[in-house]
């Protein structure tokens, strides 16, 4: 049987002790690598061309814009897209699982389940597994809707594969620092800006659709109008560590569930009034 044939689209800022480890992994597959840059100044684009991969630049604003710039405007002529991070890799199971079910699918989309880890550690608990990412879907059929933490939306029937793929950084925590120091302030100003946004994105403010749409309603409905800054990360550290049996992840899950789970939603609540502040002075 002829593979499916199509493209993987991948986000790249100095990748080279990722961008390898995933090319090698889709090798066999009949898949055309368009990767995105934003100024590398490592061996990555060196890496990219040397597996064939179709490299081209943009400057990076925010991750919405980029996910859509590669939508409309590479040279893509395939039916079907495949979105993945640099640090991330499919398993061989999933591999095969997209090969046998996109030939001939009624669907328009799949969302695919990723395993997280964190200083090697499967993070399993504390709502982290499984979660289910929207990431395959026909390329006339998508768009992505956030600056951050954004979403891909599908016009269209979307159906769930069952098989992981695998979110693995090897980048170290003064990387991960840095990356969620620069996403507070995204999501700060997202707060800042709350009615308006809720009102956008009612589209995907359903308790009870996908995964996404449940934690987008949550974010709207309860954490933003309800939940006082600077209390709620604590309400949230403490029902993911605790009632969702964060704790059983061992050490790299308290580091990990303290670092995202209560210092970066604090982060963002002191950006947050900081914004406030400074609005209300002018």
């Amino acid at each position: 049987m002829e593979l499916p044939k199509y493209s993987l689209i991948v986000l790249t800022f100095n990748e080279e002790q990722h961008l390898l480890r995933l090319l090698t992994s889709i090798e066999e597959l009949n898949v055309i690598v368009f990767i995105l840059d934003s100024g590398s100044t490592d061996t990555t684009l060196k890496i990219a061309e040397e597996y064939g991969a179709k490299v081209f630049y943009r400057k990076f604003d925010n991750y919405a814009n980029q996910r859509n710039f590669a939508l409309k405007e590479l040279p893509i002529t395939t039916e079907w897209i495949l979105f993945l991070d640099a640090d991330e890799y499919l398993t061989e199971e999933l591999k095969k699982e997209i090969s046998e079910t996109l030939p001939g699918t009624e669907y328009d989309g799949f969302y695919l389940k990723r395993r997280f880890y964190f200083h090697g550690k499967w993070i399993k608990h504390g709502g982290y597994y499984p979660i289910w990412i929207l990431r395959l879907f026909k390329k006339e059929k998508g768009s992505v809707d956030r600056a951050i933490n954004e979403h891909f939306v599908v016009n269209g029937k979307v159906g769930y594969l069952k098989n992981d793929f695998i979110d693995d950084n090897k980048k170290g925590i003064s990387e991960w620092i840095s990356k969620h120091n620069s996403y507070s302030d995204y999501e700060a100003l997202e707060l800042v800006a709350a009615k308006s946004q809720a009102a956008k994105d009612s589209q995907l403010n359903n308790f009870f659709g996908s995964q996404a749409e449940r934690k987008r309603w949550t974010r709207e409905k309860i954490w933003n109008p309800f939940l006082p800054p600077l209390i709620r990360p604590f309400i949230y550290y403490f029902y993911r560590y605790f009632i969702r049996l964060g704790f059983l992840d061992g050490k790299a899950g308290f580091i990990y569930h303290f670092l995202q789970g209560l210092w970066y939603p604090f982060l963002i609540d002191v950006k947050y009034l900081e914004l406030k502040r400074k609005s209300k002075s002018k």
